[in-house]
């Protein structure tokens, strides 16, 4: 019988590309105006891909930084989990391409697509496999090159995305109380809130699909807000409760950073004060499954974050769906 492990992250990466989309900019191309995205959502800039990069790009690039970090070599990866909304083809998976770029021989690579939970969700999947000692380093990506399918003509959805990728190395550590609670939750009966609706089985690539945008993100924008703010709460209590630990005992509190009306709506119901709650919408806006792992990488940098310390992620996205994650960092 293999042993059974607790895991924790051992390193963080990031990669954000180096062009800036502001509000101003969005003001020439579209009915709207900084006061007017400032107030609804937070977000000041984000961060938009170079023509010529794709996802895969991206998540090498913040791999190689947390490889580095946790001074392993590509060839030492037992598994690569990529979580994604964008993949660079519907077929093979980001993470094949990514696992041969990196030139990481020894591992298995596959995708999960759980919206803007991704990474959540990639976390809980990474650590069962170190739970059951089956790999013992695994690397975990959450990347999304949302300019890739936003309809820069939509004011209601163009002002909210951005491009990104965050990874972390999850290995296992004897003295670590590791995962303590995990909560995965899904809302199929929301699907139609936040998709796109071509290109796969179902309203396959054609003339018609194009001409009518069906390859962009549609979104409800206020069903996905309420589904957020109830679904946040509840997970995050849960894996508190699961922990026998209350909303104080928190070092930080990392939310997914779509909206900073959510956040805030959060974050009163939860009583998590602000500085332990990172917030960084109003410089890269909604990058989905990156989300969480470039505000974890911010916080790991500044030196502010300590082992022993307790962080809890959640996540809401595309599905419905909803991940959390309380652990021991």
């Amino acid at each position: 019988m293999l042993e059974k492990k607790k895991g924790r992250i051992t390193s963080t990466g990031v990669f954000l590309p180096d062009n800036r989309i502001t509000n101003q900019y969005l003001e020439q191309k579209v009915d709207t105006s900084d006061e007017w995205i400032v107030t609804r959502t937070g977000i000041k800039e984000r961060r938009v891909l170079q023509e010529d990069w794709a996802s895969s790009d991206m998540a090498i690039e913040s791999a190689r930084e947390a490889l580095e970090k946790a001074e392993l070599a590509p060839e030492d990866l037992d598994l690569i989990i990529l979580a994604t909304a964008t993949p660079d083809h519907l077929v093979p998976s980001t993470a094949c391409i990514v696992q041969s770029r990196l030139g990481a021989t020894n591992a298995a690579a596959f995708d999960i697509n759980a919206g803007c939970s991704g990474f959540v969700y990639g976390l809980v999947v990474g650590e069962q496999f170190l739970e059951n000692g089956i790999y013992t380093n695994i690397l975990v990506i959450g990347v999304d090159a949302l300019s890739r399918i936003t309809d820069w003509e939509d004011r209601s959805t163009c002002v909210l995305f951005g491009d990104g990728a965050g990874s972390v190395i999850l290995q296992p550590h004897e003295n670590s109380k590791g995962f303590m609670a995990v909560n995965l939750l899904s809302n199929g009966d929301g699907a139609e809130h936040l998709m796109v609706p071509a290109g796969g089985s179902r309203m396959p690539a054609n003339d018609n699909t194009v001409k009518n945008k069906k390859h962009f993100v549609h979104m409800n924008g206020n069903e996905v807000f309420k589904f957020a703010v109830n679904v946040v709460e509840e997970v995050t209590f849960s894996l508190l409760n699961q922990a026998g630990l209350k909303a104080e005992d928190l070092t930080y509190l990392f939310l997914h950073q779509a909206n900073l009306r959510i956040i805030e709506a959060a974050r009163k119901k939860l009583g998590v004060e602000k500085e332990r709650l990172p917030v960084n919408i109003e410089r890269f806006g909604n990058m989905s499954a990156a989300s969480i792992p470039v505000s974890l990488h911010e916080v790991v940098n500044s030196g502010n974050l300590n082992r022993g310390d307790l962080i809890a992620m959640v996540a809401f996205g595309a599905g419905l769906t909803c991940g959390g994650v309380l652990l021991e960092w």
